[in-house]
């Protein structure tokens, strides 16, 4: 007899769960998915947090109403918070807003018309480069002035050791110098520090061309679109013979390649000794999104001159926390150049540097469990009849390529991504795991990965056809393996085989 002990979790409910700074939002069902999505239906109405940089938190939306009142602020004007005076002024440039109220705040305030296209351009602005007020800067201001009555109750270290914590454990991980690190308030905000140090530095020597390799995570693509006219995408990152011959007419005229090692969600990784080689022979910066493997499943100091990880993610694995973090490696000539990449981004409050401390102390003990988990599960899912493909790092078409930069023969990421033979609809529905956006959490997680991440092409024969062409699958699961006992998130998802 199998004995479940996963439950189901409410739609709405915070992932963590009863956690008001969580960054994952339940959805156990793929209509809430779908309801999220279209922006109304039954699902609507309990989802009322979600992912920061998408979802306005509770207590920002609380804020923001205070300080409409406060300021006596027209209904023909949303008042947009930021997460700093920097962070208005970038904004304020870039779409020519000047407040007309004068608004003397610890944080960052505009007024935008409603109702108009500025507005929706402004924060989609906010959401891709990571400009979002955090949470706990919202929950002790609202607290002082006496519009919330308690604060969440959470293990935090000490200011005085909370950000060189955080920056000692990233150095030592990726083997770099303290200097050469730097926190951001997100991973989006730390690669729109890595593409805007890149355009100023790089158009000196005219390169103003931006490769992207592989499908990237979205509001990657989106940072690189706002900051380079042209950008060029090679979706394949197993076929190099494109990006080789393009480079042989267009390689003096790149500024960098950004790619991801893995790819998000199909899990590919590029041969990074050729990819390297055509970077040397052009001069180009390789940048390289590490989030997905971490620095303790592989080793990209022979490779990459720039890595950008997201910490909210495996770093955090608690899902309560919104960081990013730029490394420089020490072997590239961009490593003297930190001022250029470190000064875009912006201040993380103090309170989300103690929390991540006290969590990234666990960083690499979580990851080699969840590592070991992963690779587990991908044995038991070989076996599966109701399972139709596997998407993971060690697969037989992408193991040498992976094999180059692992760390060792169990550094299987914490990630795998499968189709089934089944309803899409039905397993989802029926699996008792947490479900929604993130990943790298001690818990295991489920996304239906191109609901959240690429909903309009689902809904257009253009969009599938798109989809098509870049190898993604509609109804693909993406499994981040949580921590727990391996025997129990096998035996729930042996509740398929019925």
């Amino acid at each position: 007899m199998i004995i479940n002990h996963f439950k189901p979790i409410g739609c709405g409910e915070t992932l963590p769960q009863n956690n008001i700074h969580a960054v994952s939002v339940s959805m156990p069902k793929l209509q809430d998915v779908i309801d999220y999505e279209e922006g109304f239906g039954e699902a609507m109405e309990k989802i009322k947090s979600g992912y920061p940089r998408f979802t306005m938190h509770p207590y920002l939306r609380i804020l923001a109403s205070y300080i409409k009142d406060k300021y006596k602020v027209s209904d023909s004007y949303e008042v947009v918070l930021l997460s700093s005076q920097k962070a208005v002024d970038i904004v304020s440039d870039k779409y020519y807003i000047h407040n007309k109220i004068e608004i003397d705040e610890p944080f960052g305030v505009i007024l935008v018309q409603n109702g108009t296209c500025q507005l929706k351009k402004v924060l989609m602005f906010i959401q891709h480069v990571g400009y979002n007020l955090s949470s706990r800067f919202a929950e002790e201001y609202l607290y002082n002035i006496g519009l919330i009555n308690i604060k969440h109750e959470e293990e935090l270290e000490e200011k005085e050791l909370a950000f060189d914590t955080v920056v000692s454990v990233l150095g030592k991980a990726y083997n770099q110098p303290k200097e050469n690190i730097t926190l951001a308030p997100s991973g989006m905000n730390a690669m729109y520090g890595v593409v805007k140090g890149l355009k100023n530095i790089q158009r000196r020597n005219g390169r103003d061309i931006l490769i992207q390799l592989g499908w990237l995570y979205l509001d990657t693509m989106n940072i690189v679109k706002h900051y380079y006219e042209q950008s060029k995408v090679f979706p394949d990152v197993k076929n190099l013979d494109l990006l080789e011959e393009y480079l042989k007419s267009n390689g003096f005229k790149v500024s960098a390649i950004i790619t991801e090692v893995p790819t998000n969600p199909l899990l590919l990784c590029v041969d990074m000794k050729r990819l390297r080689s055509l970077c040397k022979k052009y001069n180009i910066p390789l940048v390289v999104d590490s989030t997905l493997a971490t620095p303790y499943n592989i080793n990209l100091e022979d490779y990459a001159d720039i890595c950008v990880e997201s910490l909210t993610k495996f770093a955090s694995g608690n899902a309560d926390v919104l960081m990013g973090a730029i490394i420089l490696n020490k072997k590239s000539k961009l490593s003297n150049m930190n001022i250029e990449f470190f000064k875009h981004c912006d201040k993380v409050y103090i309170k989300d540097i103690q929390r991540l401390a006290f969590e990234i102390k666990s960083y690499e003990k979580r990851v080699k469990e969840i590592s070991l988990n992963t690779k587990t599960l991908v044995e038991y899912f070989k076996s599966c009849s109701y399972i139709d493909k596997i998407y993971y790092c060690l697969n037989d078409d992408n193991k040498s390529s992976y094999r180059q930069i692992m760390k060792d023969e169990n550094s299987y990421t914490g990630l795998i991504s499968v189709t089934f033979k089944k309803s899409f609809q039905k397993v989802y529905d029926n699996l008792n795991f947490a479900k929604g956006p993130s990943l790298g959490t001690e818990f295991t997680l489920l996304m239906p990965y191109t609901y959240l991440a690429h909903y309009d092409y689902i809904k257009s024969d253009e969009g599938l056809k798109q989809l098509e062409k870049i190898g993604l699958p509609k109804d693909i699961l993406r499994i981040s393996v949580g921590s727990e006992n391996i025997t129990d998130i096998i035996n729930e998802f042996k509740r398929l085989e019925d």
